[in-house]
């Protein structure tokens, strides 16, 4: 008697393959936008420079990246509605927002060529 071909579902590896990936790519995006961010970045103390933060977590079926900052003035420095003047001549408001939109066409790149199997 011949016995029956025995198949194997590959999906798992399959899965786990495409969602390190599309991890990588969220690691590799995120240091993308957040260097051009901190090119954008005004300067005193280099205290919310320093402060620059980026995490990479699983949720679900979905990858999720966050890029941030610490510093408790993170927020009213980055505000385009409260003006200052800055010493760091290439620094700006909405430094974080302007940095990831500069980076975009490399970002998206970079995902694509990450989740590619």
């Amino acid at each position: 008697m011949a016995s029956k071909p025995r198949t194997t579902s590959k999906l798992p590896q399959f899965t786990a393959k495409v969602q390190a990936g599309a991890a990588r790519g969220m690691t590799q995006a995120l240091i993308l936008g957040a260097s051009e961010a901190s090119v954008l970045t005004p300067i005193d103390t280099s205290t919310l420079l320093n402060s620059q933060f980026r995490n990479v977590e699983k949720s679900g079926s979905k990858v999720v990246g966050t890029v941030g900052y610490t510093a408790s003035y993170a927020i009213p420095v980055h505000d385009p509605e409260n003006p200052q003047n800055f010493r760091r001549p290439s620094a700006s408001k909405e430094f974080l927002k302007l940095g990831f939109e500069r980076a975009e066409p490399n970002i998206r790149a970079v995902i694509k060529g990450s989740i590619k199997t």
